[in-house]
């Protein structure tokens, strides 16, 4: 008889992680028929308000993902339902080939606030990347005799339609889709030497995010995205600022590029502009404003109720005091992670406003994620080694520090696990 294949198989740190998942039998719904995307946990939620979510057996969860940050105001916010509530009785979408007020006023609104010249409104991060693509490579047929290529960062991400990937570094999905576009040229994130190396007369334009959030919360230096600034003036280029992550507040500021003392010459908006609905834009500045009728169009462009959410959005984040309260409670979110980090023995806090990223100390971060669920925490980690937070930008200090002891006992819970799990190797 062979003894080594009576050994129990050695647990693994999901294996512990799951053992005591809590079933959710208020809904018998299956996500058998749904196309796979994401990795979704069973609980299904049906309700939502400020910081906290609801599953259907009506287990509240603090909320500090808010859909990756779209959330910008938090679950269901009485201004934004009564928006919306009151638009979709008037008119939803007219086409958009047809005005109507919440398009014009939206533009003139972001156009004003951001000291831009064009507004363009989309539905999507990702397609708003997209436009900013064309509109630079429009830009180099027109100015610099057909250059079309575009310098992007390592490691950053600028959507997931077939475009924005090719001009991402997103190793991970590019030989899933092969062949990808051409035209974008990756140099290392953070180095003007090397950014300055690979413009050539091809070079149309040069396209960051201020802060990688998908490489995780990692915040472009002052430096640096100043270098990169002057170097777009000197050699007549376009700078692309990809905001959909850092705009609308998210950062202490309207725009993050405020916080560097920067100017781009195209912004992309997206993920908070609309508060939790789907709502982007394109902005252009000066020389950048080079598209004529017929180069842009999608059907729901621009419609009416999805740019009354964008007012009420733009309505709370254009107070001052409001983003003054974004930078305190962000200090304080800072400071208890901080904490936080050192007791746990755990690396380096990035970001800025209430846009953050711990580096843990090993690959744990999905089990961290999987553990603060049983917290009843919702929690997102772009990288195996970070966690990243985007609370509600109206986020209290009090359910700031709700989070940070449910996120200690997530830590506690892991390390247990991992303890657990080198007995089990041991034996």
């Amino acid at each position: 008889m062979n003894l080594f294949s009576l050994r129990r198989p050695a647990p693994s740190l999901d294996d512990l992680a799951f053992e005591t998942v809590e079933a959710d039998s208020g809904d018998s719904l299956s996500a058998e028929r749904l196309m796979p995307s994401v990795e979704r946990p069973q609980q299904v939620f049906v309700r939502g308000q400020g910081s906290w979510l609801w599953d259907s057996n009506d287990r509240a969860y603090l909320d500090f993902s808010q859909a990756g940050g779209a959330n910008s105001l938090g679950h269901s916010p009485s201004a934004l339902v009564k928006a919306i509530a009151s638009q979709a009785q008037a008119l939803i979408n007219p086409g958009f080939n047809l005005h109507n007020r919440g398009m014009l006023s939206l533009a003139e609104r972001l156009c004003a606030s951001t000291a831009s010249d064009q507004a363009y409104l989309l539905n999507s991060g990702s397609e708003a990347c997209e436009a900013a693509i064309k509109l630079a490579r429009k830009w180099g047929q027109l100015h610099r005799g057909g250059a079309s290529r575009i310098i992007v960062a390592r490691q950053g991400c600028h959507g997931r339609s077939l475009a924005t990937i090719s001009a991402s570094d997103s190793s991970n999905l590019h030989n899933r889709f092969a062949p990808l576009l051409p035209g974008f040229d990756l140099v290392p994130f953070n180095d003007l030497p090397a950014l300055h190396a690979a413009v050539d007369a091809q070079t149309v334009a040069i396209m960051l995010e201020p802060i990688q959030s998908d490489a995780g919360v990692i915040p472009a230096t002052e430096r640096y995205l100043k270098g990169v600034e002057h170097l777009c003036r000197e050699l007549g280029i376009l700078l692309i600022l990809d905001e959909v992550q850092t705009g609308i507040g998210r950062c202490g500021n309207l725009l993050a590029e405020q916080s560097y003392g920067v100017r781009a010459d195209i912004v992309v908006l997206g993920k908070g502009l609309g508060g939790g609905v789907p709502l982007a834009a394109l902005l252009a500045r000066g020389k950048a404003c080079c598209f004529v009728p017929g180069e842009l169009g999608g059907t729901h462009h621009g419609n009416a109720l999805m740019t009354a959410a964008g007012l009420v959005v733009l309505d709370s984040v254009q107070d001052r005091a409001f983003l003054e309260q974004v930078r305190e409670n962000g200090q304080h979110l800072r400071e208890g992670l901080s904490r936080l980090a050192h007791r746990y023995g755990h690396g380096e806090l990035r970001g800025q406003g209430l846009f953050w990223g711990l580096t843990l100390s090993d690959d744990s971060a999905d089990a961290v994620v999987n553990a603060a669920l049983h917290e009843r925490l919702l929690l997102n980690a772009p990288q195996a080694d970070c966690l990243r937070f985007t609370p509600a930008l109206t986020v209290s200090k009090a359910n700031i520090d709700e989070m940070l002891l449910r996120l200690a006992r997530a830590f506690s819970r892991v390390r247990t696990a991992q303890l657990q799990c080198r007995k089990g190797i041991a034996v």
